[in-house]
């Protein structure tokens, strides 16, 4: 089956203007001014957008795709998202991680569901480990995991300054690092270490030491969370100056972002620093526990990290006059460079076709992946394996 997008607004995420674009057998063959010829005989469906915007389908490098939580009791785990969850939010692509909870729900769950994702259409990774050490490995060490394990392309969401974490020293996390490193250059897989981010006092004190003390390079060190308090943004934004790290900030629910910045003011202030727009990205902790803390470390509050989050930021930020070609790379080809996805991320000729639809307003009308329509019209054609039970 040949697909015909005719007089779509494409952001590829460069905004190109009207374009016609042609996807066959899962991939984009033609993006131009001039409408294809197709011999009658072939199949064929035919859209007209009618000026549309047609954006990349977002990857969310963050999510906890076996659910989060558990940090007040067995009754505080998230249940495990839904297909449609994603889907309806513009994902395509999801990276799945571990967080407190990584002993009831561990690697091998992980990259079970990573699958199970990869069945139902979405494209997924995960990481090996979670918040602490020694690492919940599935082959015994992560190298091996990251080298053996298709789904997995790096560690995390490794924790460090919080109060729920194994409290890493530097040499735990040079370890890591190194391990983690060379599993990618073996692979030619992402071999990152995405770092869960907490309150505590140190902030990226570690980071900042592993950069200096070793040979590592700063691509591999993907601190997340940035966002959750003033400092440590500030710290942050040093990080991206003077090492040239890539920073991933948090898009939480309105109610969650005291005492820090909304992805949406992250986004604004950093823009205003002049830094290179490469080195920023943007997750939502999807499917995830976002807990409030008292001094003694009881939970006082908790709610759910949820994907639709991402569009919202973007729709906020071109409400305020931010171009959405500016703001699409935080959550399509940044990320992609970051985690090598390397037919990710982008629409072009030879990209894999996952696409939206969406509306001035950045509403999902129309959810392509990989080539075929998830949502079309506004309609949910094809839902998770029990969404409809």
């Amino acid at each position: 089956m040949f697909t015909l997008l005719l007089n779509t607004h494409l952001f590829s995420p460069e905004n190109n203007g009207i374009k016609n674009i042609l996807i066959c057998s899962g991939k984009i063959i033609y993006i131009g001014d001039d409408i294809p010829h197709l011999d009658p005989i072939l199949p064929r469906e035919t859209l007209d957008l009618e000026g549309a915007i047609v954006i990349p389908g977002l990857i969310d490098a963050h999510c906890h795709i076996t659910g989060g939580g558990g940090e007040s009791g067995p009754s505080s785990r998230v249940p495990t998202p839904m297909l449609s969850q994603y889907t309806r939010a513009g994902v395509t692509s999801v990276v799945g991680v571990l967080g407190t909870d990584d002993l009831t729900r561990n690697t091998q769950t992980l990259v079970t569901q990573a699958y199970a994702l990869r069945e139902e259409g979405l494209s997924a990774w995960c990481y090996s480990g979670g918040y602490h050490l020694p690492l919940m490995t599935l082959t015994g060490s992560a190298r091996s995991d990251i080298v053996n394990l298709d789904p997995v392309i790096g560690v995390g969401e490794l924790a460090i300054s919080d109060h729920r974490s194994s409290q890493p020293t530097l040499d735990d996390i040079l370890r890591v690092a190194s391990e983690t490193h060379v599993a990618g250059l073996m692979t030619g897989k992402a071999g990152i270490l995405h770092i869960h981010l907490g309150d505590g006092s140190r902030g990226l004190d570690l980071i900042r030491q592993s950069l200096t003390v070793s040979e590592l390079p700063a691509r591999i060190f993907h601190p997340t969370h940035i966002n959750r308090n003033k400092t440590l943004f500030d710290e942050g934004l040093k990080l991206v100056k003077e090492h040239n790290c890539t920073i991933d900030l948090t898009a939480s629910p309105d109610c969650d972002t005291d005492p820090g910045w909304s992805a949406a003011e992250g986004i604004l202030r950093y823009h205003n620093t002049k830094l290179p727009n490469a080195q920023l990205t943007m997750s939502s902790d999807g499917g995830g526990c976002l807990p409030k803390f008292n001094k003694d470390g009881e939970i006082t509050s908790m709610h759910i990290g949820n994907s639709k989050i991402l569009l919202q930021t973007l729709a906020q930020l071109k409400e305020q006059g931010i171009c959405l070609e500016q703001t699409l790379p935080y959550v399509t080809t940044n990320i992609a460079r970051v985690l090598r996805l390397k037919s990710k991320g982008e629409l072009a000729v030879g990209m894999d076709a996952d696409l939206c639809v969406c509306s001035n307003d950045l509403q999902v009308n129309y959810l392509m992946a990989k080539g075929v329509w998830h949502i079309k019209d506004n309609c949910q054609h094809i839902a998770g394996t029990f969404e409809n039970n």
